[in-house]
């Protein structure tokens, strides 16, 4: 360990990973026994994608290093080139700032370069939620290989901790503390409606579709038709609905998405929106007065729950993930798509959803399991 404090540096590439784990961070940064530090990568760092940085920044933190990952495109091999440059900035950050400790969440391909330069300078990493499936993005590989690179593991369900075992990592470096994002939720304040519509400068009424659809990365090349079969089934709701957008990842086609919301929305502006990032508040906010979430993002089945209502979750992209009751699966063309949001939409289901919260990923005081055993992963 590296002088008094110990240094534990939490590496994050997106809005999401962050908005998840920032009430960890803000913890963490309060203990005086401990250092944090951050690397914000990847997203944050793209204007296209809002330059989420500055979310970091507002919430009183200190961004310790910054490395980018310039990219033109949504290609195979642009990604790679910018995983390239990713791990050339890792290198001269780690020498710098030599954590103690790094912490990563999830799936993502910068994460996979980081646990990959950790394991170069025999620092270790605590991963957060692996073990899930998600049989229709490469992101399960990608799980898979952050596991094996990690020394330390904390889970979302019993099942997933079981799931990592039998991989072969010793059972007491392996942690069932539940879902981040369930536990912040059941300490979130939300905002208005009012103050989430002025903030956005769109008027969302009482009756909106919260959309987030990314690619399904190991259906190469069906993203646009994806894309369109969506927007189609939506075509039907703008009527009585608003549609709140929040945009895509930066994935393989992610552009491609990204293109064909903006020319939607852009020729359905009285109805709908697009906004980069929400952030945790405002995105908590709009889960807190959504009438349904529609997509294929794993929020839908890790956070919406808890707030009671519909998810429809489309394609392949979740499948294997574990999944509550107010959550109803269908396929990626448009009459599959449309069956799905009536059904959502129906008061009977809003109303069962209302009823039961259903939420596996959810368990009491994921926060404070965490703050106590990371700082011993030391």
């Amino acid at each position: 360990m590296n002088g008094l404090r110990r240094k534990i540096c939490f590496i994050t590439g997106t809005r999401a990973d962050y908005g998840i784990m920032s009430r960890l961070m803000k913890e963490l940064n309060a203990d005086p026994a401990i250092e944090l530090q951050i690397i914000a990568t990847n997203m944050h760092l793209s204007p296209a994608h809002g330059m989420t940085v500055t979310e970091i920044e507002k919430d009183g933190l200190t961004v310790s290093a910054r490395i980018s990952m310039n990219r033109e495109g949504d290609t195979p091999g642009q990604i790679v080139r910018s995983m390239g440059e990713e791990m050339t900035g890792m290198a001269d950050v780690l020498e710098r700032l030599s954590p103690d400790l790094i912490v990563i969440l999830g799936d993502r391909y910068e994460m996979l370069v980081a646990a990959s330069a950790a394991l170069i300078f025999s620092i270790p990493v605590a991963h957060l939620y692996g073990g899930e499936i998600t049989e229709g993005a490469n992101d399960d590989a990608i799980r898979n290989a952050v596991t094996m690179l990690s020394s330390w593991h904390f889970t979302s369900t019993d099942e997933y901790r079981r799931r990592i075992i039998v991989m072969g990592k010793p059972a007491h470096t392996v942690f069932h503390v539940g879902a981040l994002g369930a536990d912040n939720i059941s300490h979130f304040i939300p905002l208005s409606i009012e103050s989430l519509e002025t903030s956005i400068g769109f008027p969302l009424s009482d009756r909106f579709l919260l959309v987030t659809f990314h690619p399904a990365t190991m259906e190469r090349g069906q993203a646009a038709i994806q894309t369109k079969n969506l927007l189609s089934a939506l075509t039907h709701y703008t009527d009585t609905h608003k549609i709140l957008f929040t945009m895509p990842n930066s994935d393989a086609e992610g552009d491609t998405v990204a293109q064909l919301i903006e020319q939607w929305v852009s020729q359905n502006s009285e109805n709908s929106v697009a906004v980069k990032s929400l952030g945790r508040e405002r995105y908590y906010t709009a889960l807190r007065y959504a009438s349904a979430v529609i997509g294929n993002s794993s929020s839908g089945l890790t956070e919406a729950p808890s707030f009671g209502i519909p998810t429809v979750n489309i394609g392949n992209r979740q499948k294997g993930r574990a999944f509550g009751s107010t959550v109803i699966h269908c396929g990626t063309d448009t009459e599959d798509i449309t069956s799905a949001i009536n059904q959502a939409l129906s008061p009977e289901f809003r109303e069962y959803c209302h009823q039961h919260p259903d939420n596996p990923y959810a368990l009491p005081d994921t926060l404070s399991r965490l703050l106590t055993i990371l700082p011993t992963c030391i």
